[in-house]
């Protein structure tokens, strides 16, 4: 069989499976969610030797100790994959809530209602924790769902499914319902993304280029999250210390992550006193800083930097600082350069606070708090999809209800048009 016909074989059996997941009770659901968690423990030496097959194969192509890392299936992490699925488990269903009703003249009432999308397939790179943590979603919110992993972790990818797979099986549903592609070859991809007719929506999770060459290739609507480039404004008269505390968080704590802080705006007023007291802190955290001429004036240990800064994604300890006039040119330059992921104002100034929250685009906007919180757990999603930074049909960290969309329900007592 062909690449294009077992992947058009797929993605039918997943649109079967769906009309059938659809219809689900949360209680059958969540049953399925908790056997799934068990298993997962059950089977975890399996998973951990299928898993050494990936290890093995990273170490002789030379991967890097940080992929290595991520890429490993510890008892922690099977531990970590189980009690998900059970935090999934406790959430509240969003598929058949009735988001508002009204009444028409002729009495006839209107509401919509949640349904799930359908058939979701969800294109991943390295951590294989992805395939149970994007399933128990998946099925949560009443999708079937196709995972196709990266080849490095094909071997966990294949293990963790065929735990989960069974699961479904053991509890009398299709199996149909969660499956991984369990091929490596590049075409299967391609040929995925041309089923618009069997699959609803596509999620990529990955670095920028696998993003890019899936919204460039696909018919099938895809959640777009291309990186991040976070901001963090410090305004004129903010507490300094609660500034670097916040500022501190969002490059230090995990610099190679997409909520991490890559840019720090300072207000002219500011700058004299927050600028060297932040290089310091930084410097001894080992940050590199990249300022704008005026910031190395007050810092001169600073590197100078360049129009390739602004709208960079380090994922690193390095950091761009610009001195800004006034609110207005903090926000023009967010606006500019930031990827609509987070942004932060530090500030005591209530009526500038609230014209960052209005005047900043971004699908996560804070007040005095770090953007290590723009995350689905950290925000009460319980867990999340992913982070779409296009605004259809979401915007920001992804949770069940991101999963489902809503219909229109009409109810009457035998009106008829006139």
């Amino acid at each position: 069989m062909s690449i294009s016909d077992e992947m058009l074989r797929l993605a039918q059996q997943a649109r079967e499976a769906s009309r059938i997941i659809a219809t689900l009770s949360s209680g059958v659901k969540n049953a399925l969610l908790l056997t799934m968690a068990a298993r997962l423990e059950q089977q975890a030496s399996q998973l951990k030797q299928a898993n050494l097959l990936d290890l093995q194969a990273g170490r002789d192509k030379g991967m890097a100790a940080a992929m290595l890392d991520r890429l490993e299936l510890s008892d922690k992490v099977i531990k970590s994959m189980a009690d998900g699925l059970r935090e999934v488990a406790a959430l509240p269903d969003p598929v058949g809530e009735v988001t508002g009703m009204w009444l028409r003249p002729n009495g006839i009432q209107v509401g919509r209602q949640r349904i799930p999308l359908g058939v979701i397939g969800i294109i991943y790179e390295s951590r294989p924790n992805v395939t149970a943590d994007a399933a128990g979603l998946c099925l949560k919110s009443g999708n079937a769902v196709i995972l196709r992993g990266g080849s490095e972790a094909i071997h966990s990818n294949r293990a963790i499914g065929e735990v989960l797979q069974t699961a479904i099986i053991e509890s009398g549903l299709p199996a149909a319902a969660l499956q991984v592609v369990t091929t490596s070859d590049r075409n299967a991809v391609t040929e995925l993304l041309k089923l618009e007719e069997q699959i609803d929506l596509i999620i990529p999770r990955g670095g920028e280029g696998l993003i890019r060459f899936v919204s460039e290739h696909s018919r099938i609507p895809v959640i777009k999250h291309y990186k991040g480039v976070c901001h963090t404004y410090v305004d004129a008269g903010a507490d300094f210390e609660m500034a670097e505390r916040i500022c501190l968080n969002e490059k230090v704590q995990r610099p190679g992550v997409c909520n991490a802080l890559e840019t720090l705006l300072v207000h002219r007023d500011a700058a004299p006193v927050f600028l060297p007291q932040i290089a310091v802190a930084m410097g001894k955290a080992g940050v590199e800083l990249r300022g704008c001429a005026s910031a190395c004036q007050l810092v001169p240990s600073m590197t100078p930097a360049t129009e390739e800064d602004w709208p960079a994604e380090y994922l690193d300890l390095i950091l761009a600082v610009k001195v800004v006039d006034d609110f207005e040119g903090a926000r023009d330059h967010i606006n500019r350069y930031c990827s609509l992921h987070t942004e932060t104002i530090v500030t005591r100034d209530y009526a500038t606070a609230q014209r960052f929250l209005r005047e900043i685009n971004s699908s996560v906007v804070m007040v005095n708090a770090s953007s290590r919180f723009s995350d689905g757990g950290q925000l009460g999603l319980g867990a999340e999809i992913g982070i779409s930074t296009s605004k259809l049909h979401s915007f920001g960290p992804m949770g069940l209800e991101d999963l489902t969309t809503r219909k229109f329900i009409v109810l009457g007592d035998g009106q008829i048009r006139e």
